[in-house]
């Protein structure tokens, strides 16, 4: 009996190997969940809801990656009076003219002194024209000669011509005289011209200030050899006789560091005040930024223009500049 329950419960050889077909479908899992979660890191996470309505698939998403804001600067903090920087400069004139000379010559007077107020076309300065008068002398007389011989070449060309109607002169003769004529016309423009530039020479000898201003520096004394041009040297004749600037465009130089610049910009508004004066406030703004930088200081050159200047700004002596934030 015992025999026939062993044999009942016996299992042959060829019925003992189990089935693979679970292992693969549970690798097939496996290896779909890892694609899954693959594609969900390399796509940023985005999740997805899927709605599926009768045969068609419809894909909706829950929430996109957020957009990365744009960096921004931050702006200058102000202080309670809205200044945002305060640098201190120097108080310059926006232009300053030297007058020279046209050419060569020699200082006769000068009416002006250092400090003088000047307007426009005021004569200033009279240089020697002894030579520019004899000069222009010498061409009116040679102008005169010129209006003689065209003239008489006038008066040589109607004769013939009476003649040549009465067939007593030659066509050659009447070609001549015309030509004569045409030849003194052209000597008589050309001496007018000659004659209007001795003129202009003997001008530039008086000079006059070309704008209102006040006179920084007079640079010759009367006797005194002027050029326009240098020799080299020091000994040499001067080359500018005034130096002029207009006392009502005025600006404060500054040498801004290159950390301040992001605090600067063109037509800021500013308030300059002067050391001297620390009670007087002016208006102004940022009219010009250099543009190139100094390497060995790692500064930029900044001239604030200054509006409504009076005497109590004085070039060269410095101002404190308070840069304002924007309204």
């Amino acid at each position: 009996m015992n025999v026939d329950k062993l044999q009942q419960i016996h299992i042959e050889p060829g019925q003992r190997q189990r089935s693979s077909r679970p292992y693969v479908i549970i690798f097939g899992v496996v290896l779909g969940i890892t694609a899954m979660a693959a594609y969900y890191t390399l796509s940023g996470g985005t999740e997805e809801k899927r709605i599926f309505k009768g045969a068609t698939q419809v894909a909706e998403i829950d929430s996109a990656p957020p957009k990365p804001e744009p960096v921004r600067k931050p702006a200058p903090a102000a202080g309670p009076d809205g200044v945002v920087l305060t640098v201190s400069g120097y108080i310059v004139n926006r232009e300053r003219i030297e007058i020279s000379p046209r050419f060569l010559g020699m200082v006769k007077w000068i009416g002006v002194k250092k400090g003088d107020l000047v307007k426009a076309n005021d004569v200033i300065v009279q240089l020697d024209d002894a030579e520019q008068r004899a000069r222009l002398l010498e061409i009116e007389g040679q102008l005169a000669n010129t209006k003689v011989a065209l003239e008489q070449a006038q008066v040589t060309y109607a004769r013939v011509q009476k003649l040549r109607q009465t067939q007593n002169e030659t066509v050659e003769r009447e070609d001549e005289a015309r030509l004569r004529v045409d030849a003194a016309q052209a000597t008589l423009q050309q001496m007018e011209g000659v004659k209007a530039l001795a003129q202009v020479q003997l001008d530039w000898t008086t000079i006059r200030a070309p704008i209102d201003g006040v006179v920084l520096e007079k640079l010759a004394d009367p006797g005194e050899l002027v050029t326009p041009q240098s020799f080299g040297g020091t000994r040499g004749p001067s080359t500018a006789l005034v130096a002029l600037a207009n006392p009502q465009d005025l600006q404060v130089e500054i040498d801004l560091n290159e950390a301040d610049l992001p605090k600067i910009r063109m037509g800021q508004r500013c308030r300059v005040t002067p050391e001297a004066f620390p009670d007087k406030h002016y208006g102004g703004y940022v009219a010009e930024v250099a543009p190139e930088a100094n390497r060995q200081k790692g500064t930029l050159g900044i001239k604030v223009q200054i509006e409504h200047p009076d005497r109590f700004l004085t070039p060269e002596l410095s101002a404190r500049v308070d840069f304002l934030a924007a309204e």
